[in-house]
């Protein structure tokens, strides 16, 4: 039976968002190819008709795990005034729902302890992801009038993935709802941000 190319799209897309689901997960090194076609409906064999390699699914399932979010910084962001943008975004970055939502969050905490035992490819794709989201921060801090908005977005960004790494290992839910709010509050005062009442 012969499928059009949106059916191959599909059925590509099928398997990448399977990928990215047992990369949370397991990591990188969870992954086995059998049980991501396992997973996403199609045979083992299937797997080469979309991809070369293991190293390659894991590569192309971290960056669609960065489109995700890179969607919800624009929404968050578009059309309004850099200051009030960027606090949108931090809010965000810096709730419970994201640090709640470990299968769509941001890949930056999810993936940076493993970073060095993914494959070049996959290392790459991450760096892209990353960089994307300083550039945008640093464009907004930039706007801002700020100094340095290239050095202020990659602090910003190590500050905010190392709370929702930090908040997401507590056991004690009142602590890791702080280790957030302090997060904020600090990065709102450095960054000259103002956020609405919660």
């Amino acid at each position: 039976m012969r499928y059009d190319t949106d059916h191959k799209a599909r059925t590509r897309e099928r398997i990448l968002d399977e990928a990215a689901s047992a990369i949370r997960a397991a990591g990188p090194q969870g992954v086995s190819v059998g049980g991501v076609m396992k997973k996403a409906g199609l045979t083992h064999g299937g797997f080469y008709a979309h991809f070369g390699s293991k190293d390659e699914l894991v590569a192309e399932a971290i960056r669609q795990m960065f489109g995700g979010p890179y969607g919800n910084f624009a929404a968050l962001t578009e059309g309004k005034p850099p200051a009030e943008a960027l606090a949108a975004y931090v809010d965000f970055y810096l709730s419970a729902r994201h640090r709640d939502a470990r299968d769509r969050g941001c890949p930056l905490p999810a993936l940076s302890g493993d970073l060095a035992r993914m494959p070049a490819s996959a290392r790459a794709r991450f760096g892209q992801g990353a960089e994307r989201l300083r550039a945008s921060i640093a464009g907004l801090l930039d706007a801002m009038g700020r100094d340095d908005p290239d050095v202020l977005a990659a602090s910003a960004i190590a500050e905010m993935v190392g709370a929702i790494a930090l908040a997401r290992a507590t056991d004690d839910a009142a602590r890791s709802d702080d280790i957030l709010a302090a997060t904020r509050k600090a990065l709102g005062a450095r960054l000259g941000l103002a956020f609405e009442a919660s």
